[in-house]
């Protein structure tokens, strides 16, 4: 007995200031739960009883925050004479989730559904795989989006939503591509890009060229610029070259690197010499020359406008900087800039 007493000494008791040997046992137990219950009405509550008044306040404790599936969502396309509209539209898709899945329709789709594309199957990839949006590309997607491709979409790729313009997009038979996309409820839409269209571009091509070999000049039809400029609705604004550009200069001690060119119908050969270019620094500054200087140089004028060429350079995921308009010589001025 005197040794338990020591034990329980040594442990400080119960409470500071007395030893309860009473509480060993049956008895003691009781008499515990008796003072507790006791104690819980005169006190305010002491011990388990009082946990209630605390429930209330148990969701203020901060959790682990689970860490949630970045939202994917697709967008598909013929991609075909990739312009500044296509990149706005894997912009806006870009917007409306954390990663973007790009589809590239075959080309015996195209075939089938529009008649022969103008660029190749590599090429188009290359251009898609580019844009500064885009995080993830599937070649050879079908042009209707398929009950089984649906399906694939969303278990094997984990999309949670199929993207497209608000422009129609109808099969031959005259029934909507993405019919199946609405019913099921995941299919997210975005504005079409106005004042230009492959199309368009396809006219300008065919302007420029008819000018530029003497067709139809003593015809009295208007000049090329004023063709072109019909063809052409783009209204540049500075909100979109925000959208467009990264926003960043480059940081202290950092090698910039410059390149200059026309980037008239930007292809898969400028994403190729833009991407070689970014790799010899850390930051890639680009030059497009504007309209006059490029019909000094070639004779005839560009296909795309300066603005439009800025875009699709500034659209290109390796380039950091544009300078609209630059000069063809890179003068001392130029190589002495520093951004602020």
């Amino acid at each position: 007995m005197m040794m338990g007493l020591l034990a329980f000494e040594n442990n400080q008791g119960l409470w500071n200031g007395g030893y309860y040997s009473q509480f060993f046992g049956i008895g003691g137990v009781m008499v515990t739960v008796a003072i507790l219950w006791l104690s819980t009405g005169y006190f305010g509550g002491i011990g388990a009883p009082f946990a209630p008044y605390f429930w209330p306040y148990l969701g203020q404790v901060p959790k682990k925050k689970e860490r949630q599936r970045p939202v994917r969502v697709y967008m598909d396309g013929c991609f075909d004479l990739m312009h500044y509209g296509h990149a706005n539209a894997l912009r806006q898709a870009k917007l409306l989730g954390d990663q973007l899945v790009v589809g590239v329709v075959s080309d015996e789709e195209i075939v089938a559904n529009k008649g022969p594309p103008v660029l190749s199957m590599e090429e188009r990839l290359t251009l898609v795989s580019g844009l500064k949006w885009v995080d993830e590309v599937i070649p050879n997607a079908p042009y209707e989006i398929t009950e089984e491709f649906m399906n694939t979409l969303f278990s094997k790729y984990n999309i949670d939503y199929i993207i497209h313009g608000d422009d129609p997009c109808l099969l031959p038979d005259g029934t909507d591509a993405y019919a199946l996309a609405k019913k099921a409820g995941r299919y997210k839409q975005i504005r079409r890009t106005e004042g230009v269209s492959s199309t368009d571009i396809v006219g300008r091509i065919l302007q420029t060229f008819k000018h530029k070999e003497g067709v139809n000049e003593n015809a009295g039809v208007k000049s090329c610029d004023q063709m072109k400029t019909q063809l052409s609705n783009f209204l540049p604004t500075s909100r979109r070259i925000m959208q467009f550009s990264n926003g960043q200069a480059p940081s202290p001690g950092a090698r910039v690197v410059y390149i200059d060119g026309a980037f008239d119908l930007f292809h898969a050969g400028h994403v190729e010499i833009l991407r070689s270019a970014r790799q010899l620094g850390d930051f890639l500054l680009v030059g497009v020359h504007d309209d006059q200087s490029i019909r000094e140089k070639r004779g005839y004028p560009p296909i795309m406008h300066l603005h439009e060429r800025t875009l699709g350079v500034l659209a290109c995921r390796y380039v950091d900087e544009v300078i609209i308009g630059a000069p063809l010589e890179v003068s001392r001025d130029m190589v002495c800039y520093k951004f602020l």
